[in-house]
């Protein structure tokens, strides 16, 4: 309707232009007269161009409606512009090839981008093919005053954009799948931007567009703990690039407290240990309750991932009177005065070998 009224208010003053006064006075247009005594025809039309000139200013303001002075017909004075940092009007789209023309390098390195491919090769809606609008939002605001924050949808920590709102443009594509439990999940609660995990301006990663080069690198900007873990003697072989963090975890959400992608700690284990799944005929119940009561996930400085040295170890469940829980010193080592075949080898392993479980008739003590 404001673009129609533009183009029929251009029109007529071209054609008061070309007429003269007569057909000026039928828009209702007061005519001063000239030195002369009589109205001067040039006056006429030249006031109306300057008051649809006026129009069409405020029309860029937002004061598109203003009403007519009643003595002389003449639209009254437009109204103040908005304030700094406001709009009157809701932004719209703009041609997406406008914003490389300030951002250059940002163009650049979207431009070999997955989403780039999409968005520019093979966009599935309008939206898509709206490029950096798309994920940024409408930037016909934000064209007008690029200093203005809230005028477009950044995705930084200080951009003036809430975390919510970047990971729900994210989401406009991303959702289901992977992300069913991010509503709620242990990042979203912590205010973790997709962004603080992804780059889609660049390709750092073979996939995912991490923010950093792998998986790892990226989860370890802030699971430093993790990272530590990982650098111990005996650790699981995520450094040496066998496995990765998401391998065990979803970083979208789960429905378990560790983000774990099963329902428990033993059905991840299960997924490459499957020998030591069972069913048994006989088994060890801390190994039926949870991996971790004995290994450390991640990694630990005692053999085999183990969270303490056996016997200790055993020796913190099996404490009956008996050599379960004879107490190990220096002089039960190898080489000294009373060796005990406990601090040796596999220690309480090297005769309960099954210490998993067992299926053998005779196995009710793990030793075969």
């Amino acid at each position: 309707m404001e673009h129609t009224l533009r183009v029929f208010a251009s029109i007529a003053c071209a054609i008061l232009l070309l007429q003269g006064v007569a057909r000026a006075e039928s828009f209702d247009v007061a005519q001063p007269a000239s030195k002369s005594g009589q109205a001067d025809p040039h006056q006429g039309a030249d006031r109306l161009f300057g008051e649809i000139r006026t129009y069409l200013a405020a029309t860029d303001t937002g004061a598109v409606s203003r009403p007519r002075d009643p003595a002389s017909g003449v639209l009254a004075a437009a109204s103040d512009p908005p304030a700094s940092g406001s709009s009157a009007r809701a932004p719209s789209y703009i041609d997406p090839g406008v914003c490389a023309g300030c951002h250059t390098q940002e163009a650049q390195n979207w431009a070999h981008t997955t989403h780039a491919k999409v968005f520019t090769l093979n966009p599935r809606n309008a939206l898509e093919g709206q490029q950096c609008q798309a994920c940024h939002g409408p930037a016909s605001e934000h064209l007008r005053n690029p200093l203005n924050k809230t005028t477009i949808i950044r995705f930084t920590h200080n951009g003036g954009t809430p975390i919510a709102q970047q990971n729900a443009q994210c989401l406009t594509c991303h959702r289901g799948g992977q992300r069913i439990f991010w509503s709620g999940s242990a990042h979203e609660g912590r205010d973790v931007a997709c962004s603080d995990c992804h780059n889609p301006q660049a390709n750092f990663s073979a996939r995912g567009l991490t923010a950093k080069r792998s998986i790892n690198e990226t989860c370890f900007q802030c699971h430093a703990t993790q990272r530590a873990e990982f650098r111990r003697r005996s650790h699981m072989p995520l450094p040496e690039g066998q496995i990765s963090c998401t391998d065990c975890h979803n970083p979208h959400g789960s429905t378990t407290r560790p983000l774990l992608k099963a329902n428990s700690v033993n059905e991840i284990c299960y997924g490459c240990h499957a020998e030591k799944r069972g069913p048994f005929l006989f088994d060890h119940a801390p190994v039926r309750d949870s991996c971790t009561n004995c290994h450390a996930p991640h990694g630990s400085n005692h053999e085999k991932l183990l969270v303490t040295a056996a016997p200790l170890l055993c020796q913190q469940c099996h404490i009956q009177p008996g050599h379960d829980a004879l107490l190990m010193t220096r002089g039960n080592m190898a080489g000294s005065s009373f060796p005990d075949v406990r601090l040796l080898g596999r220690a309480c392993a090297n005769c309960h070998s099954q210490i998993h479980g067992s299926n053998s008739p005779a196995g009710a003590r793990l030793q075969r």
